[in-house]
């Protein structure tokens, strides 16, 4: 399904995104993960995708098979690091033969695996030229050519410090055709808040998805703070995991604290919900039972 057509049936849009693994053994068990979510009707999931090499492939072939094998709307991230124009009209070609709809474009980072990654070799620096050149394949997959998506950063674009710039970089990026924003994944909805007031002050009015992740773990809060570029972790949550005396505990603080993001987000009319699985299943069907969500997307569908 367009994403145009999700926003428009649904007031509050649910999704789940994934990272492509490394093994095949690994790909197979996440995608019983996924499959297994079907039952919670999210409204669509997403793919990431990595600069070159194995992975990159294995997001092209996840988002396929989630397509052709189940009743999700796939969604799959693409980059502008390591891709000629060439490389990318294939994908969006293969993507568009595959009934696949929807893209999310970002600019990436460069590979960690080449060293002194030379970027003047790719044909797009910025994801709006990147939605720029997906909006021209105006007939692609359908008339309405693809849904796209684009990232917002609620606590700052990490390589923009400029806040007023940061604005306007985003209004290119959706003047330049993008659908919707799903946001970096943050702690407190006040910093959510403010941006989403902050777009509306640039004349953003695309529909914009907040990004959920809860902690399962210490170790893996670090990881979180260190993947969403210095992700700003409230005192309260820090303490009430300091509590904690294992990771069992530490998740379960993590699913209630989520779980209170998201009840507060409804409160606040959030256009959507977008969880940062980590390939796990567990905290979303929590935050789900939580919130009555998984009832009330029951009770839609009958």
């Amino acid at each position: 399904m367009h994403i145009l057509d999700i926003f428009a049936q649904h007031p509050t849009t649910f999704s789940f995104e994934f990272f492509p693994p490394k093994t095949d053994e690994a790909s197979e068990e996440l995608f019983r993960t996924i499959a297994a979510l079907q039952e919670l009707q999210p409204s669509f999931v997403s793919v990431t995708y990595g600069a070159g090499g194995s992975t990159r492939d294995r997001t092209h072939d996840l988002v396929v098979r989630i397509q052709k094998e189940t009743a999700l709307t796939a969604v799959s991230h693409l980059t502008c690091v390591c891709h000629t124009l060439d490389e990318m009209t294939a994908i969006l070609d293969r993507y568009a033969a595959s009934g696949i709809k929807n893209v999310l474009a970002l600019g990436g980072d460069p590979p960690k695996t080449i060293a002194n990654f030379d970027r003047s070799r790719d044909a797009f620096k910025y994801a709006e030229e990147l939605v720029l050149f997906i909006r021209s394949r105006a007939n692609i997959p359908d008339r309405r050519g693809f849904g796209i998506g684009v990232a917002g950063f609620p606590e700052g674009h990490p390589g923009c410090p400029n806040r007023l710039k940061e604005m306007d970089f985003l209004k290119k990026k959706v003047d330049a055709g993008a659908d919707y924003i799903c946001t970096q994944l943050f702690f407190d909805n006040h910093d959510f808040y403010d941006f989403r007031e902050r777009c509306e002050l640039a004349g953003i009015r695309v529909p914009i998805v907040a990004g959920i992740m809860p902690i399962n773990s210490k170790s893996g809060m670090v990881r979180m703070a260190e993947m969403a570029l210095g992700a700003r972790i409230p005192a309260k949550l820090l303490r009430a995991v300091g509590r904690c005396t294992d990771d069992e505990a530490v998740a379960r603080v993590g699913t209630s604290w989520a779980t209170e993001q998201c009840r507060d987000l409804l409160h606040h009319s959030v256009r959507g919900i977008h969880f940062y699985t980590l390939n796990k299943s567990d905290a979303t069907r929590h935050i789900y039972e939580n919130l009555g969500v998984k009832d009330s997307v029951a009770l839609r569908a009958g």
